[in-house]
């Protein structure tokens, strides 16, 4: 009975306390409800918000007003998990159908940009905002146009592109012209921020984070104070000043791992770097670890990601643990492929979809400012003759480059097949190791420190590393060689700098493109592998890195080497 009455108190209180809020909700108008909704918003008051976004909508439906009751879907998808938030959003497009004016439906897809965008679906969220732009112009609604045009600038900041966001910032955040209101004045603020720490322009972001938290304090958002505290402690961290910038970053990770925000994973990511810093690998690990937890219960992942995965796979190599560096290699897999998928996807989109256009759109106003046609003309036609001289002579240059190349390519054919007539395969690697020698005693006037047995030591190991290949072994590093033919870095760089001319790198790279170059010619079935599989084979760890290598060293590349074989392989 007592519990009985317990209840029965509680359901009162909070009826009573209901009613009461209601009664206050009604004396207020449209734009004030929506002022009292971001007011809880900026706050993290969610039971309120959603109150709040309530009502409104069942005010605006009660009163069949359809402007509003598309205002209400969109204050009550704010606090809503995607699935339930994409329906609001779903049912904002299905009210504006008809609406006239300008607003729709360029806002919708602004808004289901935003959605998909908070949810890392950064493929959908671009699509939609290309649209929402597009709209925008045809309507010639510049408050839209806007919006688009910086939540466009969202996108290239996450892919890095820190220069081309902060150009967008900078413009809206001086020049808003009301377009802008004070949340997004100061979203924007905060992107510019991150935009100079990242480009290293620190004296700017350190004048903006004081602005901020100005601003932030006389608005009483702790949101934004702590978005504003997060970057002081990430600006220190940019100076390697690792111990000031930790308790900047704890006090914004309390914070935002209290609300499940998304920026506690950058928190994590900072605090992490700022205790590597520090050399407390321990408390690093400790970061990252925690912040994998985080992303696999979100799913949502930004590109610093990769060197977190790194980081820990090397810790718990170094450590001797296998199993938690299969686990973290599987985890950084994982997340690369969805990074590259995503910036594959948007760094082409972004430029077909958005900067061709803003581009064909200056070029139209230019040609639509000129008053005089026949001037107009003249400037057309001189232009297309400029365009075709230059694609003449860049279709000369290629040619001759390529011509250039397969010459090269042929030289070096040439050259493998006569030392192949000339000396048999086996004793190919003999005589490399004896020219070297030779070449080693007309430098003698160089200071060695290495004790002369230790030299030969390393010279007859060298040339067992050369004749059974093992620098074909992928993750070969001076370190792992000079700890398996037992001796230090020191003495090894210096016998490979003295007797072979070249740092270490170097004289691993042109090893394993000498052996490429000689395979190539040797073995057809070989030359038909995929570029990523002869690359894995070389010891390479991608295909990237092998192409680079291999245009630097021989001066030609792959592709024209290969063709050039098979045409000689076909006379």
């Amino acid at each position: 009975m007592k519990y009985k009455c317990f209840f029965l108190l509680l359901f009162y209180s909070l009826f009573f306390s209901q009613n009461k809020s209601t009664d206050s909700l009604k004396v207020l108008d449209y734009d004030k409800l929506k002022n009292k909704f971001y007011e809880y918003y900026e706050n993290e008051d969610i039971l309120k918000t959603k109150y709040v976004a309530q009502y409104y909508l069942q005010k605006a439906k009660k009163e069949k007003n359809k402007l509003q009751i598309a205002e209400g879907y969109i204050l009550v998808h704010f606090n809503e998990d995607f699935p339930t938030a994409l329906k609001y959003i779903d049912s904002l497009a299905i009210i504006t159908k008809d609406v006239k004016g300008t607003l729709y439906p360029s806002r919708t897809y602004l808004m289901k940009g935003n959605l998909y965008f908070k949810h890392d679906y950064l493929k959908k969220a671009l699509d939609n905002y290309v649209i929402a732009l597009q709209y925008a112009k045809d309507q010639e609604n510049q408050k839209q146009i806007a919006y688009a045009n910086i939540n466009i600038a969202y996108l290239n900041s996450y892919l890095g592109k820190y220069s081309k966001a902060a150009k967008i910032f900078r413009y809206y955040l001086y020049n808003s012209n009301n377009l802008t209101n004070e949340t997004q004045h100061n979203q924007m603020r905060v992107s510019l921020i991150n935009c100079y720490i990242e480009l290293n322009k620190l004296d700017s972001a350190n004048i903006l984070i004081k602005e901020g938290k100005v601003s932030s304090f006389t608005n009483k958002s702790k949101y934004s104070v702590n978005q504003y505290t997060y970057f002081t402690g990430y600006s220190y961290l940019k100076q390697k000043k690792y111990k000031e910038a930790i308790p900047e970053l704890l006090k914004a990770y309390n914070f935002f791992s209290g609300i499940n925000d998304n920026n506690a994973n950058y928190a994590l990511y900072s605090l992490g770097k700022s205790y590597d810093g520090l050399n407390d690998k321990e408390k690093a690990v400790q970061y990252f670890t925690q912040l994998d937890a985080n992303i696999q219960k979100t799913n949502k992942t930004f590109p610093q990601l990769r060197e977190v995965y790194t980081y820990l796979i090397d810790y718990y190599k170094n450590i001797n643990n296998q199993e938690k560096q299969l686990y973290y290699i599987d985890r950084f897999l994982k997340v690369d492929k969805k990074l590259d998928e995503q910036f594959e996807y948007l760094s082409t989109e972004l430029y077909q979809k958005y900067d061709t256009p803003n581009l064909l759109e200056e070029k139209e106003q230019i040609i639509n400012s000129l008053e005089n046609r026949k001037m107009l003309l003249y400037v057309s036609i001189g232009f297309l003759c400029i365009i075709l001289l230059f694609l003449f002579l860049l279709y000369n240059r290629s040619k001759k480059i390529e011509k250039k190349h397969r010459k090269i390519a042929h030289d070096l054919i040439e050259s493998i097949e006569r030392k192949s007539l000339e000396m048999p395969e086996n004793r190919q690697d003999v005589v490399q190791f004896q020219n070297i020698e030779k070449v080693d005693i007309e430098e003698d006037k160089i200071v060695r420190t290495t004790p002369e047995d230790v030299v030969q030591f390393i010279l007859k190991e060298l040339e067992i590393f050369e004749k059974k290949e093992f620098f074909l072994k992928k993750g070969t590093t001076s370190a792992s060689l000079a700890k398996s033919i037992k001796t230090n870095t020191t003495y090894l760089s210096e016998v490979i700098n003295t007797y072979k001319g070249k740092n270490f790198a170097g004289y691993l790279n042109d090893l394993r493109i000498d052996f490429a170059l000689n395979r190539l010619v040797k073995d057809k079935k070989f030359r038909s592998y995929k570029l990523s599989v002869i690359a894995e084979e070389l010891g390479y760890n991608n295909e990237q890195a092998f192409s680079l290598a291999f245009k630097k060293k021989t001066g030609t590349s792959l592709s024209i080497y290969i063709k050039e074989i098979e045409k000689s392989t076909s006379l």
